[in-house]
């Protein structure tokens, strides 16, 4: 991607978003890190350090929106991002967001475009707590025509069986006097999971989704 391609891509975002309901949800902030490499646009990634949560997986920087240290979902992602990798934020140029990902899982995720001022991903120094290792991928190797897109299918549950055998009742339908059908899963929508195959590793999941989003905005005539 050229400069020009990218200024045409940031008129087309926003530097705000809302959801209704927004505490029921998971909220976090990532940024989505572009670094101009050999006349060249790259995205930034972490691959996450193996004892933490979704651990060795590959994601952007970013994490979750925390009430008494962010006034905002963009300060979320600066934040963390700057936490994990160790970059100075007066390197990191915000220029827009994608709007609200909401994941079946109950998150809500807001992804930031962001600049980094940097020429080389060796002035960074991420944290081995959190981080296992960066890379960079030319933007070019996402074009829409490279992604793998597959389904999975989800139900809603009333009630479940734990590990002890016992049912636990989340919603209880004849007491409250729902419909008999609810007793049972119902739902059972497809829901789309995007995935990547690259030199660095599988990308899937949010971030390939977020990846995707971001081509079709750009790729758009």
């Amino acid at each position: 991607m050229e400069k020009k391609d990218l200024k045409r891509f940031i008129k087309k975002l926003s530097l705000s978003s809302n959801i209704l309901g927004r505490d029921k949800y998971f909220n976090s902030a990532v940024l989505v890190p572009l670094i101009h490499i050999n006349n060249e646009y790259h995205l930034l990634f972490q691959k996450r350090a193996a004892q933490i949560s979704q651990g060795s997986e590959i994601c952007f920087p970013g994490g979750k929106y925390d009430k008494n240290k962010d006034k905002n979902f963009k300060h979320t992602a600066i934040r963390e991002s700057c936490e994990e990798l160790g970059i100075d934020k007066k390197k990191i140029k915000v220029k827009g967001s994608f709007g609200t990902i909401v994941a079946a899982m109950g998150a809500a995720i807001e992804p930031f475009l962001a600049i980094f001022k940097i020429k080389d991903i060796a002035e960074l120094t991420p944290n081995k707590d959190e981080v296992e290792r960066i890379f960079t991928l030319p933007l070019s190797y996402f074009k829409k025509e490279n992604v793998l897109k597959y389904k999975v299918k989800l139900n809603i549950h009333s009630s479940y069986i734990d590990d002890n055998g016992k049912e636990v009742v989340l919603l209880p339908v004849k007491e409250l006097g729902l419909p008999e059908r609810y007793e049972k899963p119902w739902g059972g929508k497809n829901y789309n999971v995007y995935l990547y195959n690259t030199p660095e590793g599988v990308i899937w999941g949010l971030t390939a989704e977020i990846i995707y989003e971001m081509m079709t905005i750009l790729e758009k005539k």
